[in-house]
């Protein structure tokens, strides 16, 4: 499993119908407390703070009441305590924080509960939040709330993980009673594991594309620039060594062309005799130089070949002129 982050608080409400407040679970000890039906969220945070707080089903009387029944329970009598895990908005809570005769405990240990268990939060019901005209509650109540995260399945695409964290923002980015503007979602995650694909997400928004783009055409994007990392990465260095090839290239032509020119000359030095057999290997070599198909660039290496090819050609020929006619 993953997580994609903390979603919002979900407020752990204790209420008693005892004839004095009191902040503190070890008061409802030897009380009869209702404490969720076996299985539920409820029952399992509730046990394990009262517990912690050595309320157990030897000293207290532990009912195991689903929400409604147990809030009709309390408002009967039938029990002392009823906790509960709800919405602040959700019916039950709205009633019994209007009932006459029923009180909300403020946990005046929620920083220590909050430490003891990670999972935990101290959050503030401020005086008058519920009811302004009213001034429900009559004074703040400090309280402990479980955070509710998002998990998926360490299996599902990561294109999907984004698409509901970005949907999961989009819901629990407003403020509420508890928190304000952009305080949730968050990438924090001590139960589970963070979805790398969710916590980029909360740490540096939606994704360029996926900004400007349709989801689908985005994803298809990002995809694309992954394929074109690892080409670029080949294409960049041999980018950097083409015009050295091809300068090479280009120069290993006039270099062909040098060497015919010194096998004519070392010819001409072994036999001076042959004259126009010369004249005729420096006539072809001029021809072939001169269609040579140069860039630009290489024109001044060009124009010296050329330069040297003209060169031998005169000494060819004023060594003919030289000759004696009979050697020619």
């Amino acid at each position: 499993m993953l997580s994609l982050g903390r979603m919002f608080y979900e407020p752990l409400w204790v209420f008693h119908r005892l004839p004095e407040d009191v902040d503190r679970l070890t008061a409802l000890a030897g009380k009869r407390i209702s404490v969720g039906p076996t299985g539920s969220g409820t029952r399992h945070v509730a046990m394990q703070l009262l517990a912690a707080s050595e309320i157990k089903a030897d000293n207290s009387t532990l009912v195991e009441s689903p929400g409604k029944a147990a809030a009709e329970a309390l408002i009967a009598g039938d029990v002392d305590a009823a906790i509960f895990v709800a919405a602040p908005d959700a019916e039950l809570v709205q009633k019994l924080l209007r009932e006459p005769g029923i009180r909300l405990m403020s946990f005046s240990q929620a920083d220590a509960y909050a430490r003891r268990f990670p999972w935990l939060a101290r959050i503030v019901l401020h005086k008058g939040v519920i009811d302004l005209a009213k001034n429900i509650p009559a004074r703040d109540v400090e309280l402990v709330a479980a955070v509710a995260l998002l998990a998926v399945r360490d299996d599902v695409h990561t294109a999907l993980q984004f698409a509901l964290a970005q949907a999961a923002a989009e819901a629990h980015r407003p403020p509420g009673i508890f928190n304000g503007d952009n305080h949730f979602p968050q990438s924090q995650s001590t139960e589970l594991q963070m979805s790398a694909v969710a916590e980029r997400f909360h740490k540096s928004g939606a994704p360029f594309f996926q900004r400007y783009l349709p989801f689908w055409l985005a994803v298809w994007m990002e995809r694309l620039i992954v394929l074109l990392i690892p080409i670029v990465t080949i294409l960049v260095p041999v980018f950097k060594f083409a015009p050295m090839l091809f300068g090479w290239r280009v120069n290993k032509r006039l270099w062909h062309w040098y060497d015919e020119l010194k096998q004519l000359e070392i010819a001409m030095a072994d036999a001076p005799q042959d004259h126009e057999k010369h004249v005729a290997e420096i006539e072809r070599i001029e021809d072939a130089v001169s269609s040579i198909p140069i860039p630009l660039q290489y024109s001044e290496q060009h124009y010296n070949l050329r330069s040297h090819v003209d060169f031998v050609q005169r000494r060819l020929l004023a060594a003919r002129e030289a000759a004696p006619s009979g050697e020619v």
